[in-house]
């Protein structure tokens, strides 16, 4: 029989459930208040711009985000319409499609860089000593390399195929 999480530990998965999503409103909300568009408009033009090249396959852009995947495609509608991103096939694969951040979307990410950045040592930076958050980003990267670390199931345990 396979252990059951301890009590403790089911208390910080709960903590870090409900501190991510109280968090992510409030820098939200702060946004929303400075007239910027949703904080995912952010992550996204973010991402662009830190491709060398300024431009991803959009399943890239979709495992680089601080979002749900699901909502990814409908995003990048989004930034196309409003100009801020640009689509565009793939030479070598036509098709594949890249999504490139435009000058547009490189001056709005710059401008939410700063109400961000605000939002961050609200929420954050002014809750946390340096040291403090170092600790915290060791405790989280051991979380988060503990979910690359398993294995994937065994044939036998596998989900049918649909």
């Amino acid at each position: 029989m396979k252990r059951k999480p301890s009590t403790e530990a089911t208390a910080a998965w709960i903590r870090l459930m409900r501190v991510q999503s109280r968090v992510l409103d409030a820098v939200e909300q702060d946004l929303k208040r400075a007239g910027f568009p949703p904080l995912a408009w952010f992550d996204a033009l973010m991402e662009l711009s830190r491709s060398p090249t300024g431009e991803m396959r959009p399943v890239e852009l979709e495992k680089q985000m601080l979002i749900p995947q699901y909502s990814t495609s409908r995003l990048i509608d989004r930034l196309v319409d409003e100009g801020l991103a640009a689509r565009r096939e793939c030479k070598n694969d036509k098709r594949g499609l890249f999504v490139e951040i435009t000058a547009s979307g490189r001056e709005l990410h710059k401008k939410m860089g700063c109400a961000y950045s605000t939002a961050i040592e609200k929420h954050v930076g002014s809750k946390l000593s340096d040291a403090d958050a170092a600790k915290l980003c060791v405790l989280l990267d051991r979380l988060g390399c503990a979910c690359h670390e398993t294995a994937a199931p065994a044939a036998s345990e596998a989900a049918p195929a649909r």
